[in-house]
């Protein structure tokens, strides 16, 4: 039994969503001509309250469209130490839009209204003028903790105070939104753009959205064509976005108790300093110095499970809808017996 945690990434499309996408009908997007393109967006920008949406390959790339849609080369980009944005598309905020980046120190990747009050740079040469404020809910590095709506909504009282745009790195908004209970509309209302993935806890084979309004997803167009990200018959991979976010949102929590059985299990090894709260769908914990987290990786893969190094003595785990019950009782035996 080979138990893949190194990501909710490595899923792959039930029978019932192959089915789906098959019978999908298809036209040339960049023509905008993808009957079922134009239906998914269509349904995200209605879902989240918004305008419109564009689909795109990947959440690295509606990130990436949506700083640029909201910066200027010189300006600076708000957001947490631990952000995706930061720490993972590769530079891309330099690359792409050539901004600076102010970095807050958050709790596992939250940051407060009085931390942003604080990082706003005075309107002076000196400084690079700032422009966005970007959150990532739930965040990836500070495993999987998601924001209080209260303090988003603090956020954004203040953005709205000083005309900073706001946006949503929500690769796993859905993950929060199992726990909190609020609605995707209510987010659409706290953020100018949003980005959420199709392909983690979801299910989907590929993909990402961009919403927003609609001068922002025009302009997103643009962008998106620039980067190599638009696609001809794409509506087979948005058919499995339509059939992930009909069916595969509720099913969210059983990933989050699963996930948790694992931190506590994690957390009782002789071995493990310590583990990071456990929220939602993800697991990080840090070896303590007595066991190389490479070694440790092996002897997982041994026994048949793959997880990640996350950074020096860190290992993450990351439970999804291929992980199943059986699967977590296995490794539950396996774990306890290292």
């Amino acid at each position: 039994m080979l138990i893949d945690l190194r990501s909710d990434t490595v899923t792959r499309p039930s029978a019932e969503m192959l089915r789906f996408m098959m019978q999908a009908p298809v036209g040339d997007d960049v023509l905008g001509e993808d009957p079922t393109v134009n239906d998914l967006e269509q349904l995200a920008a209605t879902l989240f309250g918004k305008d419109a949406a564009i689909f795109c390959p990947s959440g690295t790339m509606t990130n990436q469209i949506a700083i640029k849609l909201h910066t200027q080369p010189g300006d600076e980009v708000i957001c947490d130490k631990m952000a995706h944005i930061y720490n993972f598309e590769g530079g891309g905020i330099a690359f792409n839009s050539s901004c600076s980046v102010r970095l807050l120190d958050g709790d596992n990747g939250r940051f407060t209204v009085e931390q942003v009050r604080a990082a706003i740079n005075p309107d002076n040469i000196h400084h690079a003028p700032s422009k966005l404020i970007a959150l990532e809910n739930t965040c990836n590095k500070g495993g999987g903790a998601y924001y209080k709506y209260s303090d988003i909504l603090a956020i954004k009282s203040l953005a709205q105070e000083v005309g900073i745009p706001m946006h949503l790195d929500g690769a796993r908004l859905f993950n929060a939104l199992a726990v909190t209970k609020e609605t995707p509309a209510e987010y659409g209302l706290a953020f100018d753009t949003i980005s959420i993935c199709l392909s983690k806890g979801l299910g989907a084979p590929v993909g990402s959205l961009l919403i927003g309004s609609l001068e922002h997803i025009k302009r997103a167009r643009r962008y998106r064509k620039v980067m190599g990200g638009a696609m001809r018959q794409a509506g087979y991979l948005a058919a499995a976005g339509i059939f992930a976010l009909e069916n595969n949102t509720k099913r969210l929590t059983e990933d989050h108790r699963r996930a948790s059985i694992i931190g506590e299990a994690i957390g009782k090894l002789p071995f493990v300093k310590s583990v990071l709260p456990v929220e939602t769908n993800i697991v990080i914990f840090t070896l303590a110095e007595s066991v190389l987290d490479i070694d440790f990786l092996k002897r997982l893969k041994s026994k048949g499970i793959l997880a990640s190094g996350f950074g020096p003595q860190t290992i993450r785990m990351v439970t999804h809808l291929d992980f199943t019950e059986d699967q977590l009782n296995h490794f539950l035996a396996v774990i306890t017996d290292l």
